[in-house]
């Protein structure tokens, strides 16, 4: 969810500017460790896909819009530290760029999404890996739940930040209850669109999926074993 200007008073804003920062600093040393020639295409594909589908916003309150996230996504496809980036650089621009969420809340919104969001969601996935390596099944069903679980974290982050520093004349249960009631709807959105995609992925190349490195590759993920003429099975 996007937050605009405002809608935090300053200190909190800065206290959690400095959580961004930090949190970006530390992605990009573990991103060295993750980036490769596979992955780099990878990152900056994913990073455009999650550009794409953050442009569509709803809603929720005053100088709030909720939207798909993306970093369930991104975090099974190049993992945690370049999937934090992905969704930082992707916050950035939007917020420089196209007046997307206020520049005084930017390090509000990538603590929520980029980082929050990201870590929830990938602890999760890792978490349930052992049913994502049985089969197709088990991997949408992976990849669903962990978008759901980034999506209503991310959002009970904007909750803690307003609790810390939003404006008193709204009240806190029923920003919470918009806020985490929206996300959970659309965090059902975000489970099956990350779900069709990791799993379009897999299918042509289970390579490219970091959730799966380091294990056996379910046989219905793996390209066809294709047999050089003249040979015998």
């Amino acid at each position: 969810m996007h937050m605009s200007d405002g809608l935090i008073n300053a200190p909190v804003s800065l206290i959690f500017g400095g959580v961004a920062v930090v949190g970006m600093a530390v992605a990009m040393v573990g991103a060295r460790r993750d980036l490769d020639d596979r992955t780099a295409p990878m990152a900056g594909l994913v990073a455009a896909f999650v550009f794409a589908t953050q442009m569509l916003n709803f809603p929720i309150l005053p100088g709030v819009s909720g939207h798909l996230l993306g970093g369930a996504l991104a975090a099974i496809l190049v993992g945690p530290w370049v999937g934090a980036l992905c969704v930082g650089i992707v916050l950035a621009v939007q917020a420089l760029v196209f007046a997307d969420g206020g520049l005084t809340a930017l390090g509000a919104n990538i603590t929520n999404m980029a980082l929050i969001g990201v870590a929830a969601g990938f602890a999760t996935a890792l978490l349930l890996r052992p049913l994502a390596t049985r089969g197709r099944a088990g991997l949408l069903a992976v990849c669903f739940i962990a978008a759901f679980v980034n999506t209503v974290v991310a959002s009970a982050g904007f909750v803690l930040e307003f609790a810390l520093g939003g404006d008193a004349a709204f009240s806190l249960g029923a920003v919470a209850g918009s806020v985490l009631g929206l996300h959970c709807l659309i965090g059902i959105g975000e489970g099956i669109i990350t779900a069709l995609t990791v799993g379009a992925v897999a299918s042509a190349r289970p390579d490219l999926v970091h959730l799966l490195r380091g294990t056996a590759t379910p046989l219905e993920l793996r390209d066809s074993p294709v047999t050089p003429k003249g040979s015998t099975a």
